[in-house]
């Protein structure tokens, strides 16, 4: 396994002289304003990839997203819309399935002011989510174009998940790809890699909340006794909540919305927050953290208090299930000259889902780049070809030596 057969440099080779093209993708693909909540963008968005893709040969079909609810600031629970999913299946009866997974949207909406790319010099595109992560699907493409056209690709089968919600945690799409992921036998997420080309390697888990406080109105100054804080209630909870964090486990108390005039003592509240639990354990110990700073907390203020959310990203530890796949793109890596080295991240991804339903799954794939999450994002245009190299090569090595779930 170690050199190249000649008829994997001859797929390889296919690769050659592809950056031109790759980049004309993305920045026609960053043109287009896919924001998690901008469903019209989104849908153009599908169609486009739906039509790149199309030329692969696999059945293309666009799903739409399950259903989903927020908490409205003054604490109702409505619905929530996210955009089509695209699901693509190439030999669903192959003997080895790799499933490759990306996402469509972006952090920027339609009224963002970062909406354009620039070069800031010859190697480097700076633009709205050409790293993260419209240039991980060009180098999926290409991978996946130059393997359809190998000897070996008859003995692997391959499903695509790019969804439309991946940075508010995939609510919509999260039942896809753990369907997907029950029928596969490992993943590849296209998540940009860093700018030196390490990878992530064991991922926090996430959890976004809200507690919608209910208290009671009174007078603030003839009978403040009469009425029930839920700001304060709220207050004291978000405290309550940051002392569980350690090392293991990272809170964030974001935001509370609520109270009224001064005069008035404030009968609702909600309070958002966010938890990153480094294992099962620390998931564990935060969900009976909640349970309990909630029942203290409406003990102490006389309120009512309604928790909505869950860890929608689970941990992702770097056990022997994941390292046996990173040590087959290390290898792959210094077959093709690329030193791969990977590192622990509180960042989450939907590798995170896959990893959560026993899929091997490496997820830093993409393109490599940087600043992701604002206005500095940026692709190194050099790594294109590269990478479409080790994904192509990484499908080859699996199809011709098989994966064991």
């Amino acid at each position: 396994m170690s050199a190249l057969s000649p008829a994997e440099a001859a797929v390889l080779a296919r690769l050659d002289g592809q950056r031109g093209a790759m980049l004309a993708e993305i920045e026609a693909w960053a043109a287009i304003n896919t924001g998690s909540r901008n469903l019209d963008g989104l849908a153009i968005m599908a169609d486009t990839l739906a039509a790149a893709f199309a030329p692969l040969g696999a059945d293309v079909r666009r799903v739409a997203a399950a259903p989903a609810t927020q908490i409205t600031p003054d604490g109702h629970e409505q619905p929530l819309a996210h955009g089509d999913n695209l699901h693509m299946v190439m030999r669903p009866h192959a003997p080895v399935r790799v499933l490759l997974t990306g996402h469509m949207d972006t952090v920027f909406g339609a009224d963002h002011p970062f909406q354009a790319c620039r070069w800031l010099d010859a190697d480097t595109l700076n633009g709205p989510g050409v790293a993260d992560m419209k240039g991980g699907i060009a180098v999926m493409k290409a991978a996946l174009t130059a393997f359809e056209a190998s000897p070996f690709a008859a003995q692997l089968g391959w499903e695509v998940v790019l969804n439309s919600d991946e940075e508010v945690s995939s609510p919509g799409s999260a039942p896809l790809l753990a369907d997907a992921a029950q029928r596969c036998h490992l993943g590849l997420t296209y998540e940009p890699a860093l700018p030196d080309g390490t990878l992530a390697g064991a991922r926090a888990g996430s959890g976004n909340f809200s507690a919608t406080v209910h208290g009671r109105a009174a007078h603030a100054g003839r009978n403040p006794a009469d009425g029930r804080n839920a700001v304060l209630a709220a207050a004291d909870l978000a405290l309550r909540l940051a002392a569980l964090a350690g090392d293991d486990l990272s809170v964030n108390p974001a935001r509370i919305d609520g109270g009224g005039p001064n005069n008035i003592v404030p009968d609702a509240a909600v309070l958002r927050w966010n938890m990153r639990p480094r294992t099962a354990h620390a998931q564990q110990r935060a969900e009976a953290g909640i349970n309990d700073a909630v029942a203290a907390v409406a003990l102490a203020h006389d309120v009512h208090i309604h928790v909505h959310g869950r860890f929608a990203r689970p941990p992702k530890p770097l056990d022997a299930n994941q390292q046996r796949l990173f040590d087959l793109v290390k290898h792959c890596g210094a077959v093709l000259g690329l030193a791969i080295a990977w590192r622990d991240t509180g960042g989450v991804c939907d590798g995170n889902n896959l990893a959560a339903a026993g899929l091997a799954v490496v997820d830093t794939l993409g393109v490599r780049g940087g600043a992701i999450h604002s206005s500095d994002e940026f692709l190194c245009a050099d790594s294109l070809e590269e990478r479409a190299r080790l994904s192509a090569l990484l499908l080859m090595r699996v199809a011709q030596h098989g994966w064991q779930r």
